[in-house]
């Protein structure tokens, strides 16, 4: 599998010294809330000591490196969406709000945005750019601070329910997930309009 390395060609190419790479993670799963991520490089002619990639291509000790070089040397800052928020905006628009946060909660304000995808979050400047991870540094640093600092969350709630094995599944909906939701049923964290747990909702309510 080839990896294709990103770099600063976009952010450089946008005419903006300030430039704020954002991206989200927990699209996918069942329960907890989305994450964004948002990372300015003031100085981009930094030696970058640590891999900085695409978040889902990284090893769980890479990524912990990287976070770690992240929060030390960029701007960055991190907002969330609640599974309830998910429920009333439906998933796409809940992530296009905590891209949104995440951007306001940076302790400078961007010249020009990079938003992974296809769509850039409303009142925002910039661009949208599919596969974005995979070409920008800062949408990659910024996918990188989203995940890990999702996955903190996730392993934090799941030491209160341990049951359903969130640290390990992080909320998306595995076979043994699914088994624990069945098994002991369904709480304030988890999605009520994904489709398994809308279906389990609703087969509770016909049995009953």
């Amino acid at each position: 599998m080839i990896i294709t390395e990103p770099d600063f060609s976009i952010e450089i190419a946008s005419g903006h010294k300030l430039v704020a790479g954002v991206d989200e993670a927990g699209r996918g799963p069942l329960c907890g809330p989305v994450v964004a991520g948002a990372v300015i490089f003031p100085n981009r002619d930094i030696e970058i000591p640590v891999i900085i990639r695409d978040s889902k291509k990284m090893t769980a000790r890479q990524r912990a490196l990287a976070y770690e070089w992240i929060t030390q040397n960029t701007i960055w800052a991190v907002a969330e969406c609640s599974p309830s928020e998910i429920d009333e905006l439906n998933i796409l628009w809940a992530s296009m709000q905590a891209m949104t946060r995440a951007v306001n909660n940076l302790s400078l304000k961007p010249e020009y945005i990079l938003a992974d995808g296809n769509r850039l979050p409303h009142n925002l400047t910039g661009q949208a750019i599919i596969k974005g991870d995979a070409k920008s540094l800062s949408i990659a640093a910024a996918s990188i601070i989203a995940k890990e600092t999702r996955d903190k969350i996730m392993s934090e709630l799941s030491t209160q329910y341990p049951q359903y094995g969130w640290d390990k599944n992080a909320g998306y909906p595995t076979k043994s997930h699914l088994q624990a939701i069945d098994l002991y049923g369904i709480n304030q964290h988890y999605r009520k309009s994904f489709g398994p747990i809308k279906e389990r909702i609703n087969n509770e309510i016909k049995n009953n």
